[in-house]
């Protein structure tokens, strides 16, 4: 038997003319009426506020203004397409379709899944962004173990220098190295008094890595001043999102580059470079040391750029996924 599905809303004349054509012709096109609010889902509600009712009958879609001949040419192709495939597909295609009349346990796990995954990616980004902010009040509170299992943690997520992270409860926010040339702020140098053995004029990045704190210069959070930006604009973006009920267009692909890429390649590959003390690239590219401001604009252009490239996308497709099976369900309750 066809399955017909017919998306409407309250109060709708056009839509109850629908069902009774539908009902006319039932003893000719035998079908089963599946009956969807589209006030039950935001995309259906924006798809088809102003062209309900909508009527899917296998492939075939008709959208308002139909009359009766329509669905009875409608109900015609689908049920000699529907003949054609039981024909073909033998009891290999009917156990098929009994399958797809059975709602399992992982039917209602991904359509809740779909329904909220984007609460759950933020309240995953607000967990992975929490945790390292975490660690200096940990530190500051003598809960040494939990914070630094948040270090270890982090480390293979984050260099972790202490030179490029924030601190909490210390003298300043920050202490960049001498390079960056900032001025008026205590230097990660004077401040540490690290040193590389073999170069005892220069700072240890290994020390600098390892080095969480102490009273005076506070305590650092687990990601660097950049990734904390990044994963912070992601989290804001996620807000955003939803306040605006999923309703924002993905960004295009090419202000994504040039807005999200282009800021953050340049200040950091330019720094990377920089650094490596080539000769030749030397004469091009002067040592330089970027600065938290920028490492902070930066990173937040990019998480705030990438969220708004993929979570519309991944909206799109949460959305295919919650119709599917908002028609499995209201099929499945007619059986």
């Amino acid at each position: 038997m066809l399955t017909v599905t017919l998306y409407t809303k309250p109060e709708c004349h056009l839509c109850e003319q629908a069902k009774a054509d539908l009902q006319a012709l039932q003893e000719k096109y035998p079908h089963r009426l599946v009956e969807i609010d589209i006030h039950s889902d935001p995309v259906l509600l924006k798809a088809y506020l102003v062209e309900i009712p909508v009527v899917q009958i296998g492939p075939y879609t008709l959208k308002a203004p139909f009359d009766r001949q329509k669905l009875a040419v409608t109900l015609g192709a689908a049920s000699d397409r529907r003949g054609q495939l039981d024909q073909l597909g033998g009891e290999a295609h009917k156990e098929r379709v009994a399958r797809g009349e059975q709602i399992t346990f992982g039917d209602r796990a991904i359509y809740w899944i779909s329904r909220h995954y984007l609460a759950l990616l933020n309240l995953a980004m607000l967990l992975y962004l929490g945790l390292p902010i975490l660690a200096p009040v940990f530190m500051r509170a003598g809960l040494t173990a939990p914070a630094n299992a948040i270090y270890t943690i982090y480390k293979p997520l984050c260099h972790q220098f202490g030179f490029r992270s924030f601190f909490l409860f210390g003298e300043q926010p920050y202490y960049p190295l001498e390079e960056a040339g900032i001025p008026g702020v205590i230097t990660f140098e004077a401040a540490t008094g690290l040193q590389d053995l073999r170069n005892p004029t220069a700072y240890s990045r290994y020390e600098a890595r390892q080095f969480t704190g102490n009273e005076t210069m506070g305590y650092k959070i687990a990601l660097c001043e950049r990734d904390l930006a990044i994963y912070a604009a992601i989290f804001l973006f996620g807000i955003l999102y939803a306040a605006t009920g999923r309703r924002l267009k993905p960004l295009h692909w090419m202000l994504w580059i040039l807005i999200g890429m282009g800021p953050i390649g340049l200040d950091g590959f330019s720094q990377l470079f920089s650094q490596m003390e080539w000769t030749w690239l030397m004469r091009i590219l002067p040592y330089r040391e970027s600065t938290p401001l920028l490492r902070v604009l930066t990173g937040g252009l990019f998480g705030f750029a990438t969220a708004w490239f993929a979570y519309p996308a991944i909206e799109e497709s949460m959305a295919e996924t919650r119709q599917f099976f908002l028609k499995k369900f209201a099929s499945a309750s007619r059986n």
